[in-house]
Parts: structure tokens; sequence; C-alpha cells
């Protein structure tokens, strides 16, 4: 876990804004004591969930998309802490890990030209060893018997989230995708257009749904890739479920449950998949909040999810006045995950 920089309780201490007469997220948090060993506070904290931040956009810029999705975590992390915990959801059921150490490789592409193929191929070598690192973190987590929350970053990350659990668990899983993109895209060179095709050519990752495509932004050649394996890669689109109608969101999100939910599966969320959500690929028509909600809500309560990921939300794109409602709408999302399988007390 060496490229991993730990959030501390200092760390912690300064993101959150404390009230007399209040308990804060922050207040309750675990985080990992100094001089600790990682991996057995892991396996020994009584925290279920593990929050793990990758404050990167590389994979998003070697995908030709606008870079910002590396503030995501710093925006997330403040919000989190500032939840209340209370009879509805509780802060000491989450173990804030820390972020990945991207700092050197963010440094190193700030002047990369995307257009230039030698600076593509940088980039494309640089997300694979993000790749490594993500895969390897979030394997130690599964394997201590947690469950990741983890925060991008760029959708480029879906690879190590997959690869890590999938080898925690000694068997490829199922992956579903709230998206208005397959990310499925040709073996070119990592970037964050094509994590769930690398997963799935490296075995990895064993049946996928992508729910919410958008048919203006979904090429022939990935539909047609995408019609060959349909026994194991299918979809819905955002056009059918809200345009014109001929799908119910509630009853394809059932379909989508039958197909993942025979095994273990990582949710996936990208934020571009909402109307006005600054990200790298932002959007004027989409699913609602609300709709996201509900949707993450529904595929936590299963045992079977073994992991959630929001990713490609963009601050830095946002209003300087509002870019921390990112972090807010991320707040949202990590509280319906971990309220899915969470008793409240009765008044």
């Amino acid at each position: 876990m060496e490229k991993l920089i730990p959030f501390t309780i200092n760390d912690l201490a300064k993101v959150t804004n404390y009230r007399c007469g209040e308990i804060k997220f922050g207040e309750k948090m675990f985080t990992i004591p100094k001089d600790a060993d990682i991996i057995s506070f892991l396996h020994n904290c009584e925290a279920k969930y593990v929050l793990f931040g990758i404050p990167e956009d590389i994979g998003v810029r070697a995908n030709y998309g606008r870079p910002g999705a590396a503030s995501a975590w710093n925006s997330a992390i403040k919000s989190i802490a500032n939840i209340q915990h209370n009879r509805f959801c509780k802060g000491n059921q989450l173990l804030v890990l820390g972020h990945l150490d991207v700092t050197e490789a963010m440094a190193t592409v700030q002047n990369f030209d995307f257009n230039d193929n030698n600076d593509r191929k940088k980039l494309n070598l640089l997300v694979d060893q993000i790749d490594k690192d993500v895969s390897h973190i979030i394997f130690n987590i599964v394997k201590a018997g947690k469950i990741p929350i983890v925060i991008g970053g760029g959708h480029n990350n879906s690879y190590g989230n997959i690869k890590g659990t999938a080898l925690a668990k000694g068997k490829p899983i199922n992956a579903i995708n709230f998206d208005a993109h397959s990310d499925f895209r040709i073996l070119e060179g990592r970037h964050s257009g094509n994590g769930f095709s690398y997963a799935y050519e490296e075995g990895f990752l064993k049946k996928y749904f992508i729910f919410g495509l958008h048919e203006n932004y979904t090429s022939k050649s990935v539909l047609d890739s995408l019609k060959k394996i349909e026994d194991r890669v299918r979809f819905n689109t955002y056009d059918e479920i809200k345009i014109r109608k001929q799908k119910s969101f509630d009853a394809e999100i059932e379909k989508a449950d039958e197909f993942v939910a025979d095994d273990f599966y990582g949710i996936e969320i990208d934020l571009d998949a909402i109307p006005n959500i600054a990200s790298s690929a932002m959007t004027t028509s989409g699913f609602s909040v609300e709709e996201l909600r509900q949707f993450v809500y529904h595929f936590a309560q299963n045992q079977k999810a073994a992991y959630i990921h929001i990713c490609e939300g963009a601050p830095d794109l946002s209003e300087e006045q509002n870019n921390h409602l990112i972090g807010k709408l991320i707040g949202y999302l990590v509280t319906d995950f971990m309220k899915a399988n969470f008793v409240v007390v009765p008044v």
C-alpha cells in the first residue's frame, strides 16, 4: 500500500465543522492510527465501509476529455465529514482510508497535449500504473472483508476496482454502470473510455450492464461489438426510458438486477449521466438526482454488492461559488449506499 496517502485524524479535524449540540460524521469516522499496520487495522476495524479517493484525471485526458475530476475527492471528503451522525446513518460505519498518491503523475501531465500521439502514449502508460495501484489497494480492502466506497477521478478506475475485487474474491465479478457512455471502447491503450472492455478482455469482468446509454453518444462500432456479446453485456438507453417511454425506469432496474445479481458485482456511477453536473462530458439531458439515488439504494441492498465507485464529477469545472455541490451530491450517494443495509432505530 506504498502508494496510499493515509487520511489522518488531524486531516479529519480540519474538514469537520464542529457545532454544539450536533454530532458530525467527522467526529465518528475511523482513520488509520499513526504507525498502525494498515492491513491489520483494515481487518480489525469495526467499520463496514472503507472510503478511498483517487484524485486524478489522467485517464480523462487520455480519452480527450476535459480535466477536472481530480478535484472531486477533496470536495467529497469535506461534505461527508459534515453529514449528521444520527439514527438514520452512522459515521462509525465508515473508515476513511485515504487517497492514492498521484502527485507526481499529475504534475507530469499538466503540459501534455492529448492530440500528440507521443503524449497520449505517455498518458496511457501512466493510467496503466494507476490501474496497478488501484487494484492493489482495492484487493486489500475487499480481502479484509470490507466494502470499498471509491471516489474518483476518472472512469478509467473502473478497471482497478473490478480487477482488485475479482482477485480478492478469487473469481470474475459483474458490474452495473449508471452512465451515459459504455466505456467499452477498443483496446487502444488505457484511458477513461475502456476500463470495462479491458477488464472484460482480461477475464476480471464476467457480466456487465450499462444503464441509461445516451444514443447520440454511442458509436455504431461500440453497439456492434456489444451486440456480439449480449449474453454477457447488456444495456438500455436513456432515450427509450425517459424520452420515448418504451421502457419503465423501475422495470429496467429489475431487469438489470436479475442480470448482474447472480454473483458479486460492483456499482459504477458516472456523474456525467446527470444534467448540469460539472464533469469531463457534461450533459444537459439525463436522469434526475433522485433517480440516481434510488438506483444506488436499490443495488446496494443486495449482499452481493461488492463496492461502489462514484466518478467523473469535476468541482474545478463548476461555478466557483457552487463548486461544493458535487461533494454534497457524492455525500448523498455515499449515505444512500450505506443506508441500504442499515437498520434504522425506531423513534
